[in-house]
């Protein structure tokens, strides 16, 4: 078995890790949800989290980001203890996120939905009442960002319109536009079609690479999030069985044993 580790690995033991969660536990009721999670990630890595449904990934996501609350233990975003910030006041330090299903202003454009999330950065209350214009700081910024996610030529089309792979790559692009430190991606793979996997993958490759986003994300298809991760930390039944490099973790026979002879 790997044991779950903190250490983001050789030359970076001094450097103050992006994001790190310490014995972070959630007990609701009698059921313990999460106990004791720990692990840290480095500024500027790609960490996928992989676990059988029901292990705890998406309450990980929750707690991390501020939508619930943990009964124990604590979040930092670069060494600053955000444990009882909202999400709000997490997103303002930094910390950005997309969700299973998406979340977009579905009758608004395109554009308009990249527009308001770079108003927001500004500084700017948002504003649904006034259209992009071509001189404006926000509008020269969301297209910009969806020519780079390669939605350049979707300026005008209506947001809800769009197929699952293309919304997702919206996600990005609005995120992108306020700017975060680290991105919380949960299976941003979810509903998308087959044929459509490859350029999304790009995206987020992009998201990491060029735009050195440090990433935490969940993603169901194996073959996607092996070929973009630098660690894997593993979840099963609210425990982090591990978190080595990819390969470690899928030849470990504890891992293996933990999905029921499921293919990881």
């Amino acid at each position: 078995m790997t044991e779950p580790t903190t250490d983001p690995g050789a030359g970076a033991a001094t450097a103050v890790p992006a994001l790190e969660v310490q014995e972070l536990s959630l007990r609701i009721g009698g059921a313990q949800i999460l106990e004791d999670i720990t692990f840290a990630v480095p500024t500027g890595q790609l960490v996928g989290v992989i676990g059988p449904n029901g292990a705890g990934k998406t309450t990980l996501f929750n707690l991390v980001s501020g939508v619930m609350a943990p009964t124990g233990g604590r979040v930092l975003l670069d060494g600053q203890d955000v444990s009882g910030r909202s999400v709000t006041q997490r997103a303002v330090a930094g910390l950005g996120r997309t969700f299973q299903t998406s979340s977009l202003f579905p009758m608004l454009s395109v554009e308009e939905n990249v527009r308001l999330a770079a108003q927001v950065k500004e500084g700017h209350a948002i504003s649904l009442l006034s259209f992009p214009r071509p001189g404006d700081a926000a509008s020269r910024r969301a297209r910009e960002l969806l020519d780079e996610v390669g939605l350049g030529s979707r300026l005008r089309a209506r947001a809800g319109d769009l197929p699952h792979g293309e919304k997702r790559k919206l996600e990005i692009a609005m995120l992108l536009a306020t700017d975060p430190s680290v991105v919380l991606l949960d299976e941003p793979m979810a509903g998308v079609a087959s044929g459509d996997m490859d350029s999304l993958t790009d995206v987020i490759r992009s998201l990491h690479r060029d735009h050195g986003r440090t990433v935490l994300m969940v993603e169901h298809h194996m073959e996607v999030l092996l070929g973009l991760v630098e660690r894997v930390a593993v979840l099963h039944f609210g425990h982090l069985l591990a978190i080595d490099t990819p390969e470690a973790v899928m030849a470990d026979p504890t891992v293996q044993s933990a999905y029921l002879g499921e293919p990881v």
